[in-house]
C-alpha cells in the first residue's frame, strides 16, 4: 500500500472542447495524476467527486489499475496519456457524453431530482 499522507487537489479549466478536471498531488506519492477531458461544465462538480473517489482508490492500490470500480455498474477505465497522467475514459462503444451523465446518476442518484 502507498503512503497516503500527501494532499490531492482537483483543478479545472475550460477550453473549446469543454471542461478538463485534473488532480494535483498524486505524483507526490509516486502515482500518476488523473484527468477527465471534454466535460460539459454542468457535470464539473459531480466529476470532481468522481476524480476524488478515483484518487482515493488509486492511492490505496498496490499497483496502477487499468480500471477502477466505483459502484455497481460503474467501471472507470484509465488510459495512460503522453504526459504520464491517467485519463478517465468510457468503455469501448459508449458515447462519452451519455456515459459521463450515467456515471453521475449511478453514483449520485439524488442528482436526478
Amino acid at each position: 500500500m502507498v503512503d497516503v499522507t500527501f494532499e490531492v487537489r482537483i483543478a479545472g479549466s475550460e477550453g473549446p472542447d469543454g471542461l478538463t478536471l485534473r488532480t494535483s498531488g498524486l505524483s507526490a506519492g509516486g502515482l500518476p495524476e488523473l484527468r477527465v477531458e471534454g466535460l460539459p461544465p454542468y457535470l464539473g462538480q459531480g466529476w470532481a467527486r468522481v476524480l476524488a473517489a478515483l484518487a482515493q482508490r488509486l492511492a490505496a492500490s498496490a499497483e496502477i489499475p487499468a480500471s477502477i470500480a466505483l459502484g455497481p455498474g460503474v467501471e472507470i477505465s484509465l488510459t495512460p496519456a503522453d504526459d504520464g497522467a491517467l485519463v478517465a475514459v468510457p468503455p469501448p462503444g459508449h458515447d462519452p457524453g451519455d456515459w459521463r451523465r450515467d456515471v453521475l446518476l449511478r453514483l449520485f442518484p439524488e442528482a436526478r431530482t
